[in-house]
């Protein structure tokens, strides 16, 4: 690891500077895009809790909250990192309080965590980025060996796990992970960065049907109807913004679309 991990957040990248802007810069593929929360020149301000957003409605609770992957330090570790790539603005709750973490603990419990789709007899060496995933590792030995060595390496610099860190510091030690400055050999660290942020934007935009995306914060910030079977009643509605309420894998069945429903 390098002796001083960068300070500078977002380094040369400019910051995007809203939560809206951060989506849809990542759907470009903007580098630094994570950084959205930190607006040019003007530091982060703290997110609101979960489940008591300042100035927000108070999300409704999953059904389940049980762990199935992720231990106590792990489930708070990747709740901080969440909360700083999507992070809770005045456009909405972020990744954290839409339950990003329990999203991925799900899919690293299951079939994806455990890589059953990945050829893995090797040989394991660098790829390009058209091949792909090239590692050793299932998902769930990435994220798991990943969550590790970050709060070794936050441990050992500055003294805390990186859960207790504050904003700033996170913010740093994420742009470095993004940028493969931090070493945790063998697993590159900018590929752990990379499978964190897909993790979070699936886990933030997914049905919440697989833990995330409580309330359908995620798609109700980008306007996404959800699962409707049907938008026969709509379709000619020609210049008119489509207001109705997201649906839900969960509450879609015998849903059914009136004319003029959520138009006002």
């Amino acid at each position: 690891m390098d002796d001083q991990s960068s300070n500078d957040g977002a380094g040369s990248d400019q910051p995007v500077a809203s939560r809206r802007g951060l989506l849809k810069a990542l759907a470009v593929g903007v580098p630094g895009a994570a950084w959205a929360a930190r607006a040019a020149g003007a530091p982060a301000a703290p997110a609101p809790a979960a489940g008591n957003p300042e100035g927000q409605a108070a999300l409704s609770p999953s059904a389940d909250r049980t762990l199935r992957f992720f231990n106590a330090q792990e489930a708070q570790a990747m709740d901080a990192i969440a909360a700083r790539l999507i992070p809770a603005d005045d456009l909405g709750p972020g990744a954290k309080e839409a339950g990003v973490t329990y999203f991925l603990d799900g899919q690293l419990a299951g079939a994806w965590g455990a890589g059953s789709q990945f050829y893995r007899q090797g040989p394991f060496e660098k790829g390009t980025p058209e091949q792909g995933y090239q590692l050793s590792f299932t998902p769930a030995e990435m994220i798991r060996r990943g969550l590790a060595a970050l709060d070794a390496a936050t441990r050992k610099q500055d003294g805390k796990p990186f859960a207790e860190l504050d904003e700033a510091r996170q913010d740093a030690w994420l742009h470095d992970l993004q940028q493969g400055k931090v070493d945790f050999s063998p697993l590159p660290s900018d590929i752990f960065f990379q499978a964190l942020l897909d993790g979070t934007v699936e886990g933030f935009f997914s049905d919440p049907l697989y833990g995330g995306n409580i309330d359908m914060v995620g798609w109700k910030l980008v306007g996404f109807p959800g699962a409707y079977a049907s938008f026969s009643n709509d379709i000619e509605r020609h210049g008119v913004i489509w207001a109705g309420k997201p649906v839900s894998i969960t509450n879609a069945v015998g849903h059914k679309m009136k004319s003029g429903d959520g138009h006002g």
